[in-house]
């Protein structure tokens, strides 16, 4: 399993059960607000080399 699957897969588990104790929506917000917070926090050198970095994965 790759690092990127297994990322994948503990935000799938974590979602779960976020669902089972918080309604729908509140579950949500923390799964989307959690990567576009930490995204915020990076300086813009690094959000540069991430945006790189995605391309070359997608294949552009």
């Amino acid at each position: 399993m790759s690092k990127n699957a297994k990322i994948a897969a503990g935000g799938v588990a974590a979602g779960l059960i976020l669902l089972i104790w918080l309604p729908w929506w509140a579950a949500l917000l923390i799964v989307l607000g959690v990567p576009a917070a930490a995204y915020l926090t990076l300086d813009p050198g690094q959000r540069r080399r991430l945006r790189r970095v995605s391309r070359k994965e997608i294949g552009h």
